[in-house]
C-alpha cells in the first residue's frame, strides 16, 4: 500500500542553528567539502484506504508545518521504497 511522505524544512531565509552545528562539526570528522547543512523532518502517513494527497496537504498545512517559518512537500511513495544509507 502506498504511503504519503511529508518533508518539512525551514524556509531558506530562516536561520538553522542545528544545521549549522552539524556543518561546523563535519571538519572534525575529516569532511571538508560540504558548504552547508539544513535539518528537516520526514513524516509518513498511511491512510486506511487510498492515499489522499489533498488531505495530506491539509494535515501538513494545519498541523505538521508552521507556514510562517517552514515549507513542506507532499509525495506518494510505495511501501517497498526504502532509503539505505549504508549501501
Amino acid at each position: 500500500m502506498p504511503r504519503v511522505v511529508v518533508d518539512v524544512m525551514l524556509k531558506p531565509e530562516i536561520l538553522d542553528p542545528q544545521g549549522q552545528a552539524v556543518a561546523n562539526a563535519l571538519p572534525r570528522l575529516g569532511v571538508s567539502d560540504v558548504a552547508s547543512v539544513r535539518i528537516g523532518r520526514r513524516i509518513e502517513i498511511e491512510f486506511t484506504g487510498e492515499p489522499d494527497l489533498d488531505r495530506a496537504r491539509e494535515i501538513a498545512d494545519k498541523l505538521l508545518a508552521n507556514p510562517v517559518i517552514e515549507d513542506f512537500t507532499v509525495r506518494l511513495v510505495e511501501t517497498d521504497e526504502t532509503v539505505d544509507a549504508h549501501q
